[in-house]
């Protein structure tokens, strides 16, 4: 059950071992939808790939299905070769270094973190990768992509079996590194082997202790035992570590959802957490279907069910049945903080203010172990006009919740003298958060410092290119460049996105 994350380079996909169990729900999705390439593709020489879904995007995914056909030298060879040609860019690197740990590709992985050069930005990332997945003894290249063509074989080619009974021949290699036990543990669970199973992931967490990928596995092994409530154990201890970025503690609350699954007797029960867990890989319409099977004539069991099919139709744009679930859910539970919050968002989408407060307000004070109702609170207090409020609770967010991006990145806004500091902090969290890149680049143009604005405003542009900032902003850099007509063009298109978007409208004069 392992995520690898190609929000950026491409779409994202799941890699998750298929459990001979008849849980056949969670398999490897189709990362190449739309584009999938040839088995016959020949990979171009790459040419400075630039931060575009046609350079770096189709070059990763070249590389990336030949990985996926088991010809892992070449997908080496492809994937090395983009990360020391591509055009200099952290957000470019950061992404390559947690896909590449991900695979397995444990020294491109530290080639991608060498090449960055704003540490700020991706010293949490860099922390997480190596807590998470990062073996205890460097492997040699021939190594790392003979193991490299075990997994694919195990994930993709159904041949787990085979690969694992190879594998495990490979005494001296198993001897020495505990990456090949964690990857001979995949085997046999894949296989359905669940002592051998044990066995080898024990051998390779006695080698690694800190290693929580390894860890994560062991709790999915437990979770196909006959005691799956150990895995549960293991689950909490992973918690208890201190992970910082965005994406790695959406891992874990995944994995979390999964073994509660697997713990489950009953059935209804077992539906909900696999509505949830589809929720975080997010893969809304499983989720929904997983959800619908899980409701039940039990009040209690259902306003759990309900508030999160509320997020999850909201998630979706559809927001009359987010607020016909929330309005069911609150109405079995007036203090589900779930449903309180949904209905907090309905009522703020719809602009009616005062009773998304109330929603939030009342989302807060009944759950404490989140930053998202207090910072709710204070982004409905902004849009009432009352900033100074709104400014000090960010500040008493960040106090209590270190992980708050959202409000990192509006203190910034409000402060000058941790401007700066508190954007980078913001994309070190969540280096997919737009608004924090569109800032930069902001920044970066009341510098002067055009050539830095442009970097940070083309990642923003990657994650969403309809973002109406962006066109402004590059249309304030074309008009300080002396290059009217450009920067004309970018001002139209802003309004063409937003027209009611004022400082483009004053740069054009209407």
């Amino acid at each position: 059950m392992r995520k690898i994350l190609l929000t950026v380079i491409i779409s994202a996909y799941t890699i998750t071992p298929v459990f001979s169990d008849g849980f056949e729900g969670i398999q490897p999705a189709n990362p190449f939808v739309g584009n999938t390439i040839p088995a016959n593709t020949v990979a171009l020489p790459i040419k400075k790939a630039t931060l575009t879904h046609n350079s770096v995007h189709n070059q990763y995914v070249i590389a990336f299905e030949r990985f996926v056909q088991s010809n892992v030298k070449s997908a080496h060879m492809d994937f090395r070769l983009l990360i020391e040609t591509m055009t200099p860019n952290d957000y470019a690197y950061m992404k390559m270094a947690e896909n590449m740990a991900d695979i397995g590709f444990f020294n491109l992985s530290d080639l991608a973190v060498s090449k960055i050069d704003d540490k700020t930005l991706s010293d949490f990332l860099v922390g997480d990768i190596k807590l998470y997945y990062s073996p205890a003894k460097k492997l040699k290249n021939d190594d790392e992509i003979y193991l490299g063509e075990v997994f694919s074989n195990i994930i993709y080619n159904d041949q787990s079996k085979e690969a694992t009974a190879e594998l495990i021949k490979n005494t001296s290699l198993l001897a020495k590194s505990d990456y090949a036990n964690y990857i001979a543990a995949l085997g046999y669970l894949k296989s359905n082997d669940i002592q051998n199973a044990g066995i080898y992931i024990d051998t390779a967490i006695k080698q690694n202790p800190q290693n929580l990928n390894y860890k994560k596995l062991k709790a999915e092994i437990l979770s196909q035992s006959k005691k799956p409530k150990d895995a549960l154990k293991t689950v909490e201890y992973i918690k208890a570590q201190k992970l910082y970025s965005l994406d790695f503690t959406r891992k874990i609350s995944s994995l979390e959802q999964y073994v509660l699954y697997k713990s489950k007797k009953n059935y209804y029960e077992k539906m909900y957490h696999l509505g949830y867990y589809y929720y975080y890989e997010n893969e809304l319409a499983k989720s929904l279907r997983s959800l619908q099977s899980a409701l039940t004539t039990k009040k209690k069991h259902n306003k759990d069910v309900y508030s999160l099919l509320s997020r999850v139709y909201f998630d979706m744009q559809d927001y009359e049945k987010a607020e016909d679930n929330a309005q069911k859910a609150h109405k079995l539970d007036s203090n589900n903080a779930q449903a309180l919050l949904v209905l907090g968002d309905l009522s703020y989408r719809a602009q009616d203010y005062k009773s998304a407060l109330k929603y939030y307000r009342d989302a807060e004070s009944n759950d404490k172990s989140s930053w998202i109702p207090s910072v709710k609170v204070a982004q409905t207090y902004e849009q009432l006009g009352k900033e100074k409020k709104a400014i000090e609770i960010y500040e008493k967010v960040l106090k209590t919740y270190t992980d708050s991006y959202v409000a990192y990145y509006k203190i910034a806004l409000n402060d000058k003298s941790k401007e700066l500091a508190y954007l980078k902090k913001a994309i070190a969290i969540n280096m997919n958060y737009k608004d924090a890149w569109l800032d930069l680049g902001r920044y970066e143009i009341e510098q002067q410092n055009f050539y830095d604005a442009k970097k940070y405003l083309a990642i923003a542009n990657y994650i969403d290119e309809n973002d109406f900032r962006y066109y402004y902003y590059q249309g304030l850099i074309a008009k300080n460049q002396g290059m009217k007509q450009d920067a004309s063009k970018y001002f139209k298109k802003s309004l063409i996105l937003n027209p009611n978007y004022q400082p483009a409208k004053e740069e054009l004069s209407l």
